[in-house]
């Protein structure tokens, strides 16, 4: 489609520090992209600017320097670990006689690779798609004028536009698939809202070992790989927890610093079981080397999803790697000053401290249960209907009035969800509402509802 240089893989990664100092990984970090999407990595080439050149994002110097570098290395593409405007790629080509690639692409690029599902193979098409449609000029440059004569005339549109009109056609109806799918994933979490079972999310970083405890908590098989974004399709799965209770696990897509927003957007789907989870388990790798700043990243990919206010643990992986003065690092629990489990430290690899885990996870969901008396009217039907899919109803009577008498219970975050929407339930719930006293914990997860 595209009149692009020639693929290739012997790559030349390109990383500049833009007005702040370089992060210690990032070359690492890139290397790792890079060979995960199968490139060959023949050089590297550094820097630091105050701001991007607007003509070759790296300034006239360092686009010399590199299209040297490119002929001494035979290299047949270039990996850009910044995001590039299509005018700076195909300068960048022009200049370079190579294919250029900035760091959404790459990571678009080993998406595509890793996709197995048809709603991640929808997913990842409809991100590139959008990435895409920025980038249409580049490779249609001479057919951008309406030609005339006997056999040359179109439709009255470019060739741009005809691309544009295709383009935008496909991306309507991959975005009315995925809504269909949306639907269909709603279903399930209402099946599982109605068997009162909680959801539980693993995040994190890229590679911490997300699929690794995950397979440890459910005797699954996902795929477990030392490399970035090993797991891509979401996965869920019965977590057994003591007591006899049960819980389902859910796998996610592990996220990365400057996660494009074409995949945030497009994956929106898949990221709702980590929006709507009862409890999240953040998991990082122990060694705290880099541990802040890839904690930081997932809370703001978090955010940006909205899932920023769900309940989570701070899950330390791999502390089979450390080793402190008094010998190998023991698996431990630490809990904040309110008295909630806030850390878990274990070694998912070896089954060390995953008991403590699971003790966690069942403690965590069941507290911040609430109960509420309500009183309501004859027209508030609606309500009733939303309270017996939604909560625990311990006990209703008719009124004198018409309406009803009705006792629930509920998780407190879930209450203070529900007394904020914008809607008219959550309005009229908030006018007969009680403030909210909290329950004993019942020893069991049946109030761990979802929502």
């Amino acid at each position: 489609m595209f009149d692009r240089p020639d693929s290739g893989e012997r790559a030349i990664l390109v990383q500049l520090a833009l007005g702040q100092e370089p992060v210690d990984d990032a070359r690492e970090e890139l290397e790792l992209l890079a060979k995960a999407a199968g490139a060959d990595v023949v050089g590297f080439l550094g820097g630091s600017r105050a701001t991007p050149e607007p003509r070759h994002f790296i300034g006239t110097g360092k686009a010399e320097e590199l299209s040297k570098l490119v002929v001494a290395t035979g290299a047949e593409l270039v990996i850009v670990d910044h995001a590039l405007s299509p005018a700076q790629e195909r300068n960048l080509e022009r200049l370079l006689k190579c294919r250029v690639v900035d760091r959404s692409g790459l990571i678009l690029d080993i998406f595509a690779q890793r996709a197995r599902s048809f709603e991640g193979k929808l997913q990842v098409e409809l991100a590139q798609l959008r990435h895409l449609s920025t980038r249409l000029v580049r490779g249609w440059t001479h057919l951008e004028r309406q030609k005339g004569g006997i056999g040359l005339r179109g439709p009255g549109e470019t060739q741009l536009e005809t691309d544009r009109r295709l383009l935008g056609k496909r991306i309507a109806m991959l975005r009315d698939r995925l809504a269909r799918i949306e639907v269909q994933r709603g279903q399930g979490r209402r099946a599982r809202e109605r068997r009162e079972v909680p959801t539980v999310s693993l995040v994190g970083y890229t590679n911490v070992g997300k699929s690794t405890l995950f397979n440890r908590l459910t005797s699954a098989k996902v795929l477990e790989a030392d490399q970035l974004f090993a797991t891509l399709d979401p996965t869920l799965r019965r977590l057994p927890l003591p007591a006899g209770l049960d819980a389902v696990l859910a796998d996610t897509v592990g996220f990365i610093r400057q996660l494009p927003h074409e995949l945030v957007a497009a994956f929106r789907a898949t990221l709702d079981e980590t929006r709507s989870a009862d409890l999240l388990l953040h998991v990082v790798d122990a060694d705290p080397v880099e541990r802040a700043r890839h904690i930081d990243d997932v809370e703001s990919v978090l955010d940006e999803i909205g899932a920023g206010g769900v309940p989570k643990i701070m899950v330390y992986n791999k502390i089979d790697a450390l080793a402190t003065d008094d010998g190998p690092m023991l698996p431990r629990v630490d809990r904040a000053e309110d008295g909630t489990i806030a850390r878990v430290w274990l070694s998912a690899a070896m089954g060390e401290g995953i008991e403590l885990l699971l003790e966690a996870i069942t403690e965590r969901l069941s507290q911040g249960v609430v109960r509420q008396r309500l009183l309501l009217g004859p027209q508030d039907g609606a309500l009733r209907a939303w309270l017996f899919r939604h909560a625990s109803v311990e006990f209703e009577q008719h009124t004198d009035l018409g309406g009803w008498e009705i006792h629930v219970s509920m998780p407190a975050q879930r209450w203070q969800r529900a007394m904020h929407a914008d809607d008219g339930l959550g309005r009229r719930l908030s006018e007969i509402a009680a403030p909210p006293t909290e329950a004993p914990a019942h020893g069991t997860l049946a109030l761990a509802l979802s929502r």
